[in-house]
């Protein structure tokens, strides 16, 4: 039993650890598993831990005392005495008398020798025995009787000096005894063959079932399958053979072959499954894992992402994911350079303190279409946006004209974009500075500096452009 202080020390080490048993057991070298856990339930419950009190002796001093007496007086064996009195076992009894009185069991001790056998025999010995069981035709126990010893080493002694392979000179007259030791020995070979016959044959029909049902190529191993294919292939050979034999073939326990049936009869997830392919299909093929969970979330369904994930990849729930290259605006330095005000923090505490712009182009079959908007980082609203045929100056021009426009007096956000030409013209300047708006630009190819932007053309591209076709029906 632990006192209150050892107890509260390992909760405590078991709080700092982040809830580790087996950190807190390999410092403090106790206690069990289920001892701390329980030790955590009590000080979560009422925030400390009981003071505890010593466990109450089962037997009282009188009565230790009376059983050791009784001993000395009788000078019976510790069985008899512990029957006599009706108490305690002869383990306890043993224990009380090495505390008070251990001269008592003096009697008891019995000398053991130091080699670890009570009858040594000689070489020569145990070749006389040998001889005169198999040239002299003596019975083999009435050897062993005379040398004092077991059959079983006498047939040692025979093994040791002859080998199993030695011919044995054959008696004029067979012994009865003999001949049935024989007939057991021949028996029980024909059992042993008959179990590995059985054997093989069993793991033959294994793997042609195994074969039959996974249908798996370039081989079978029935010892390295997963534990549900091991437990259909054992559903499908329970009718041939035992399930213990089946369990042992394929190595798996039995608390796991029943796991494995229990979890394929029963699907907790099939409804959820037709939830999620549901609004999968609803929201046009576009929405992954995170959105299909905010989706499920707001239902009042509480799952973890991770099950939502695998499902979905059960399911071949996969978004279309173009990966042709992108557009790129880029025409090398044609204006002094600009800093990376943004920083990658496109976080805002109020409208029109940051706006993001990019160009994005749309590959239709009529021909290519490109989309400029100029997007709040406060809430993701587009304030302004162009679409034309062409990717020229004009286009980018009008959409911050546009975005100027909803400006109330006094702001001035900061307007991020990327090195692209379009935003390096003198009229884009122009406009900018006339606005008293900051300019402010990523690095040469490095888009994860306007990633807000870049984000929200995946989006909109997932939703509404990619997975349909945009070919004129005539």
């Amino acid at each position: 039993m632990y006192t209150l202080e050892e107890r509260m020390k390992a909760v405590e080490l078991y709080i700092q650890s982040g809830c580790s048993e087996g950190t807190v057991i390999r410092t403090l070298g106790y206690p069990f598993h289920t001892a701390l856990r329980n030790w955590y339930k009590e000080y979560l419950a009422a925030g400390q831990l009981r003071a505890g009190s010593a466990p109450k002796p089962r037997y009282t001093q009188e009565q230790k005392a009376a059983a050791v007496e009784y001993y000395a007086a009788h000078s019976a064996t510790l069985t008899q005495a512990c029957r006599a009195l009706g108490y305690p076992t002869r383990y306890v009894l043993r224990r009380w008398i090495l505390e008070t009185r251990p001269e008592l069991l003096e009697k008891e001790r019995k000398p053991c020798p130091k080699d670890g056998h009570l009858v040594r025999y000689t070489q020569e010995q145990k070749q006389e025995a040998v001889e005169a069981m198999l040239v002299q035709g003596i019975p083999d126990y009435k050897v062993a009787a005379r040398y004092g010893v077991s059959r079983a080493a006498l047939y040692n002694w025979k093994q040791r000096l002859l080998g199993r392979d030695k011919v044995v000179p054959m008696k004029k007259k067979a012994d009865p005894v003999e001949q049935s030791r024989e007939k057991e020995s021949l028996e029980a070979e024909i059992a042993d063959l008959q179990q590995q016959i059985r054997r093989l044959q069993m793991e033959r029909d294994a793997l042609e079932k195994a074969a039959e049902l996974l249908k798996k190529a370039g081989g079978i191993s029935l010892i390295h399958l997963e534990n549900p294919e091991k437990a259909e292939v054992i559903d499908a050979l329970r009718p041939l053979y035992r399930l213990k034999e089946l369990l042992q073939l394929f190595q798996i326990s039995k608390s796991s072959y029943f796991y494995s049936v229990h979890a394929a009869q029963e699907d907790k997830y099939k409804e959820l499954r037709c939830e999620i392919r549901g609004i999968f299909q609803k929201n046009a093929s576009c929405y992954g894992y995170r959105r299909i969970y905010t989706c499920l979330k707001k239902k009042g369904i509480t799952l973890s992402e991770k099950v939502v994930r695998r499902i979905m990849r059960q399911e071949k729930l996969e978004v279309y994911v173009s990966s042709h290259r992108k557009y790129s605006s880029y025409k090398g330095e044609i204006s002094p350079e600009v800093p990376n005000i943004l920083q990658r923090n496109f976080h805002a505490a109020s409208p029109n303190q940051k706006w993001l712009t990019d160009l994005t182009e749309f590959a239709l079959p009529a021909g290519k279409v490109y989309l400029s908007p100029v997007i709040d980082c406060f809430d993701g609203m587009v304030h302004s946006w162009t679409i034309g045929t062409s990717p020229n100056a004009q286009l980018v021009n009008n959409m911050l004209e546009k975005a100027l426009a909803t400006l109330r007096p006094g702001e001035h956000p900061i307007i991020h974009s990327d090195r692209g030409c379009h935003y390096r013209w003198p009229e884009w300047i122009k406009l900018v500075h006339d606005a008293g708006l900051t300019r402010s630009m990523s690095r040469k190819g490095c888009s994860p500096d306007n990633s807000a932007c870049e984000g929200f053309f995946g989006r909109l591209k997932n939703e509404m452009y990619y997975g349909r076709s945009w070919a004129c029906e005539p």
